[in-house]
Formats: C-alpha cells, structure tokens, sequence
C-alpha cells in the first residue's frame, strides 16, 4: 500500500519512512512545495496514494519568520488538501500531525483531547488554526488529527533543547547555557511516535483527534542529572534569559487514554521506551 509522506526529510519523517517501510508500505515523498498549488495537484495525481501522512510544517517554536507559520502550517496545509481532493479515488486515511502544544497552560495533569484549547504561541496558534480548516474538509476527505506530546530521539536538530543538551554531554562541555529548567515535559520516544501513527492509519476514526503521549512530564533538570549520571559527567547549567520565553508552558502531559483504547479494541500493542533507553540511543 502507497503512503504520500510530507515533511519526509525531517525528523519524524526519516523516522516514519524507516518503520513504514519495515513494514512493508511503499513510501513516496512529497517533492513539491506546499505553497505551490499546481505543483501539488500533478505531483499527487500522480501518486495516486493510499494513505497520506501530513508531517510537513514550521515546528521550532522560536522560528524568527513568523509569517511562516501561517503560509506554510496553514495554507500550506489546504493546498494539500485541495491537491488531494482532486484525485479520482480518494485516500483511504489522511493523518494531519497537529500538536499539543496548542493546549496552553493547562491545569489539567493528564490533559484529554476534549480539554479546549488555548495556545499561547504562535506555532501552536497556526496549529490550531490549520486543524480547524481542515475539518471543512472532513465531508470530503477522510481525515484525523493527531496532537503529539514532546517527542526525541536520534537525528533531531540541536535547537531543540534535548538534542542540545545531548551534544553538550556527548562533547563533555563544562557548561550549557539554556532556558527554564525547571519545565516539565513528556520526552517519548519517536518511535512509539512513528509506530501510533501507522497504527492510526489503519484505525482511526475519521474527524477524530488522538493524544500521542504517554502521561509521564519530567522536569528537564531531572534530565540533566540523568545524563550526568549515564555519562558520568557534570556540566555547569546556565540560565540564560535570552532563552527564556515570555509565554512559556509550564507543565505539559496527555492522557492517552483515547489511543490506548483504540490500540486495545484493535488488539495493536505500542511499543515502550525507558527515557534512559532513549537517551541511550540518541548519545
């Protein structure tokens, strides 16, 4: 079976073509810009897929060109959309990977995909924004949301913090000058990522919204002392208020109480990672 995948030489995307292809699907990526409509069209037509999965986006939250947030998450998004409307036979899934940063600072310890939300930022605010023109398109075409909670492993860029701070202790670096420390996040594993979204593909509901997460924030302090103890080298933390967001989320962690049900009722098993275990393969 086809799979049209955007964003396919980013980081999920190498990761998501690695395990689809593992499993047997042919993965074409998408060459054209999102932003070139009738590129789109002839590329799509002639793929003809099966299956899409829509990864493509501006995804660093300090992106200084704000403008691309919205030309690219958003209407990059509909001209997708559109270019798939077009084909003779329609996909038989099309996975949109929205985000869970566009929840806000929620109260909530394990935030439902019911919570309403409430970004804060402005990635979250053309992620939430492209989730809501896009269900006009759900009489049409058969689409599902999928909102991760933060996710690592190998080959994702260093200007996230994680990858960061990995680098800092792989070339043990006397110090690190970084944000808040004392935020907490999910950390998952890209490939429970990858693994839920083929999944998905098979048995998500059309219009539904799924949590991609595991219900398990750790503050990044406690990272930092993990990998001084996996490394057996400490590094010297300094907080540097340049990276200091003025909207910073405090606490962000789902419950993924909606995909693991869906997993069981389809008798799918997920697969589970230590954070040492990721931390491991990303050193």
């Amino acid at each position: 079976m086809r799979i049209l995948v955007t964003g396919a030489d980013g980081f999920t995307g190498r990761h998501f073509i690695s395990h689809a292809q593992a499993q047997g699907y042919e993965v074409l990526a998408l060459k054209s810009d999102l932003t070139n409509p009738s590129d789109l069209i002839a590329e799509v037509l002639a793929i003809s897929p099966a299956y899409v999965v829509h990864l493509a986006a501006i995804s660093f939250v300090g992106h200084e060109a704000v403008d691309d947030f919205n030309r690219v998450n958003v209407l990059g998004t509909s001209n997708l959309l559109d270019a798939l409307i077009s084909l003779p036979s329609k996909p038989k899934s099309i996975l949109i990977a929205s985000s869970a940063n566009v929840y806000g600072n929620a109260e909530e310890l394990q935030i439902t995909e019911d919570h309403p939300p409430a970004p804060v930022n402005l990635y979250a605010k053309s992620k939430l924004a492209m989730e809501l023109m896009a269900k006009s398109y759900l009489n049409r075409l058969p689409i599902f949301f999928t909102r991760p909670f933060n996710y690592i492993g190998p080959g994702q860029a260093d200007s996230f913090v994680i990858p960061k701070i990995i680098q800092h202790f792989a070339n043990r670096s006397p110090c690190i000058e970084l944000g808040n420390i004392d935020v907490a996040r999910e950390f998952n594993d890209v490939r429970f990522v990858v693994d839920s979204y083929l999944a998905l593909l098979q048995y998500a509901e059309v219009g539904e919204t799924y949590n991609i997460c595991s219900a398990n924030p750790v503050e990044l302090k406690f990272v930092i002392d993990l990998l001084s103890k996996m490394t057996q080298h400490i590094i010297k933390v300094k907080v540097n208020p340049a990276f200091v967001r003025a909207n910073e989320i405090k606490s962000l962690s789902g419950s993924p109480a909606k995909l693991l049900n869906l997993m069981k009722k389809n008798a799918v098993k997920l697969p589970e990672f230590s954070l040492e275990d990721t931390l491991k393969t990303m050193l």
